[in-house]
């Protein structure tokens, strides 16, 4: 149980920015560190990071994104767009005083660093991006477009478009189900179903739950979206297309910022849906030129499955670049 005592020591607050409540867990003193989960965790997917990061000398904020936890969900899926995610990350900063920070982003949360990098590299002074790296955009193809040619309608993506379709799917489970069959995915292979089958139908709940994680644990996430809901987490997907519009004025635009890019070689669609071959790639390398990439022996949620692992990878890569943090 000590995950949960050393949570109790984390500070909790909600914050008011660009127009909603963000709540946020800290922890620490020193330079700060914001730290972005994904799809579907909470800030409490970053326990073991908050903890590490605080003990090395630095002030560690997670958020619950927007739709997510405790904090607000707009209802409608206009209102997540790349620049409304990266605006409330804008207003933590702002809040804190804090005019450049380092950023963790696991899956959703990486996308949104990227973005945030992409947008204000004045506000990021280094980048850390777990398991999602960053894609050019097509400058003809809409990105639901993309995934349905390259995976097909069966793709999470595709399914995840239609209001009220995966949330009707994701509630024939309990919420520690759709917890297990999500967090604890050990799938290599893309996440698309069989044709005319519900991906949470299709996705196995495991019966062990695996040594990185307890059963208590995923019960704090369980209660949270049982709380909350889906939607707002769904509504990420809604907005892709919205985004791929919005993001037209940033065409060919390099990412300046310092990054570090941690990789699991078990995640999904690693090796067969070419994540592999595109972070080893000259084209990523040239979209963020001041790059470092680590391939970890894990899957997705690798921050919580290989804790210690990436814990040290962060701190490695942004002690170098703030060297009056105490170690």
């Amino acid at each position: 149980m000590e995950h949960l005592d050393m949570v109790s020591e984390v500070k909790h607050q909600r914050i008011k920015t660009n127009g909603i409540w963000i709540h946020v867990a800290e922890k620490g003193t020193g330079p700060l560190v914001l730290l972005l989960h994904g799809f579907p965790e909470t800030w409490y997917a970053w326990r073991h990071q908050i903890n590490f990061l605080a003990q090395h000398g630095y002030h560690v904020v997670a958020p619950d994104l927007r739709g997510y936890g405790d904090s607000d969900s707009p209802i409608d899926p206009t209102s997540y767009t790349m620049h409304h995610l990266v605006g409330d990350i804008i207003g933590l900063l702002d809040h804190f005083g804090q005019q450049q920070v380092f950023v963790v982003g696991s899956d959703w949360g990486a996308n949104i660093g990227w973005h945030l990098s992409l947008f204000r590299p004045d506000r990021v002074k280094g980048f850390v991006a777990l398991s999602v790296p960053y894609y050019p955009r097509s400058p003809t193809a809409k990105t639901v477009e993309t995934i349905r040619k390259l995976i097909g309608d069966e793709s999470h993506v595709c399914q995840f478009q239609e209001p009220g379709r995966a949330e009707r799917a994701f509630a024939r489970y309990d919420y520690l189900t759709v917890m297990k069959k999500f967090l604890l995915i050990t799938r290599t292979d893309i996440l698309a179903s069989p044709p005319g089958m519900e991906l949470v139908d299709f996705l196995p709940t495991p019966s062990v739950v695996p040594s990185w994680i307890t059963e208590e644990e995923l019960m704090v996430f369980a209660d949270k979206f049982q709380e909350s809901g889906f939607t707002g987490p769904l509504n990420y997907y809604r907005a892709m297309d919205l985004n791929w519009e919005l993001l037209a004025p940033w065409q060919g635009s390099k990412i300046t910022v310092p990054t570090k890019f941690i990789g699991g070689d078990k995640d999904i669609g690693f090796e067969t849906a070419g994540t592999k071959t595109f972070v080893e790639s000259d084209i990523f390398k040239s979209l963020v030129p001041n790059l470092e990439v680590v391939i970890l022996d894990a899957h997705h949620f690798i921050h919580q499955e290989k804790a210690q692992q990436v814990s040290h990878e962060i701190l490695s890569f942004i002690s170098k670049l703030s060297p009056n943090a105490s170690m």
